[in-house]
């Protein structure tokens, strides 16, 4: 995927159309006070009453004004800039960007507006903009399920001359098994958050019944499937080897992911954690269908299919390890061949937990856990600004936020939470924003200035310690 990488050379910076002048020495000179770097509220894409009250309550419960400031300008990032929500007959139907591409992945999507699902039932408007995102999600799903991002029309796209079945109204077509899960997650909760049916129409059942089709025909019992793709780039971990069929593996029930959340190309097509993430949405899939009284049929098979996967994990996801004991592989081929590592994106194995795919006590976790962020994950980096987990797509000794803020949101440990809430701001650099990776050394130099899904990612673990843990707010 192609990412417009934004350094920063100097204190003025544009982050999703604002413009951020001196917010370097604002960061460090505490005797001057933080600024919002929101827009305007008459330039915002998507005004929520509930989410501005929620963060006036919890900037109140912060004692230390970089966080509060933070807090202010992340959580609400999503609906201040990258929403276009419209209505057609009374339908609604919400298109959201990833930041600073302006295309639509289902994964990020959903990911972006996940925080504010605590707060649909006192806000009409936003209860209409999750409906809206539910319809979407189900007509790029119809369109692709095999597509990991889509434009908001037939537009097309610098992509269209990869080798693989693209249509106009595809931005990309990576195949990865996160994307329809994370629609399926969507969905789910936002069913048991408002006992909501309105959006289980006939394109939902058809999207739902091309999820599971897809995830079949990528467990490749009958041949390699209908999916290929092949790009021409320097870049290998853009492209699948195999003739666009990736690396060989052995039918033993898992699912074939063409490419990760971060949307590099696999080396060993069975990624595990996609694969623990389809078991839990295959399930609440089962748990919709079942509560509806419809689609008897789709309801059994997504329920085989995911007692078949979760088997499958028992069996070829893990190994014992000489320092850890017995710990997840990152992706298998069920011949016997396991890579042992960890990448920030999520679905990862640190998230297992976060995505309720694991249970975050058990010992295969914690020893799992103690291997991905030690120096034996080779995606784990330890500089002079913070410690955490990176991955391929941007490289070596580049950090992503996103992997500390898991590491925050899947720890009991006070001072564990608070070590990583510390990294957190001193490494966003004065911007008071979330960036997509930064160096461990010199957190001035990083990548994506303008990233929703981090940004929302980082207000939610402000929530869940302003709900859980409020005194570790007064600590910072």
């Amino acid at each position: 995927m192609m990412k417009r990488r934004t350094f920063l050379k100097n204190s003025l910076l544009f982050t999703g159309g604002i413009s951020l002048i001196g917010t370097k020495s604002l960061a460090i000179n505490k005797d001057l006070k933080y600024i919002s770097n929101r827009p305007e509220t008459k330039n915002r894409k998507f005004v929520s009453k509930a989410v501005d009250l929620k963060i006036d309550e919890v900037k109140k419960a912060i004692s230390n004004y970089e966080l509060a400031w933070m807090f202010e300008n992340c959580f609400p990032n999503t609906l201040d800039t990258t929403v276009t929500y419209s209505e057609e007959d009374g339908r609604p139907d919400s298109f959201v960007i990833t930041g600073d591409i302006h295309a639509m992945w289902l994964r990020d999507s959903t990911a972006q507006v996940w925080p504010y699902l605590p707060l649909v039932n006192d806000d009409e408007q936003l209860r209409k903009l999750f409906q809206g995102l539910i319809n979407r999600q189900s007509k790029c799903i119809n369109i692709d399920p095999y597509a990991n991002a889509f434009n908001k029309g037939a537009e097309g796209s610098h992509w269209e001359s990869d080798q693989t079945d693209m249509k106009p109204e595809l931005h990309e077509r990576k195949w990865e098994i996160d994307s329809l899960c994370y629609a399926i997650r969507l969905a789910y909760h936002y069913w048991k958050k408002t006992n909501d049916t309105s959006c289980f129409d006939a394109n939902w059942v058809k999207a739902m019944k091309s999820v599971v089709r897809t995830f079949q025909e990528q467990q490749r019992k009958e041949g390699k499937g209908p999916y290929s793709f092949l790009r021409t780039t320097s870049k290998p971990t853009d492209s699948q080897p195999g003739n666009g069929y990736g690396n060989p593996i052995n039918p033993v029930g898992l699912i074939v992911s063409s490419f990760r959340p971060s949307d590099d190309a696999t080396i060993f097509p069975f990624l595990i954690p996609s694969n623990y993430f389809a078991v839990v949405s295959l399930k609440q899939l089962t748990e919709i269908l079942n509560s509806l009284g419809i689609e008897k049929e789709l309801s059994k098979s997504a329920f085989l299919l995911a007692e078949e996967v979760e088997v499958a994990l028992e069996k070829y996801a893990s190994a014992d390890d000489l320092t850890y004991g017995k710990t997840l592989a990152f992706e298998v081929d069920g011949f016997g061949n396991q890579l042992f590592m960890d990448d920030a994106n999520i679905p990862s194995l640190l998230s297992l937990p976060y995505l309720g795919a694991v249970d975050q006590e058990s010992k295969l976790y914690q020893n799992t856990r103690k291997f991905i962020l030690s120096k034996n994950n080779p995606w784990f980096f330890e500089g002079k600004a913070a410690e955490g987990i990176g991955g391929p797509h941007v490289g070596v000794d580049m950090i992503w936020p996103m992997s500390i803020i898991m590491r925050a949101m899947t720890s009991d440990n006070d001072q564990e939470i608070l070590k990583c809430l510390k990294m957190l701001m001193n490494t966003h650099a004065g911007t008071g924003f979330m960036h997509e990776t930064f160096h461990k050394d010199k957190p001035e130099h990083f990548t994506r200035s303008w990233f929703a899904w981090a940004n929302t990612l980082f207000g939610e673990l402000i929530l869940k310690i302003y709900n859980e843990k409020p005194e570790l707010l007064k600590r910072i």
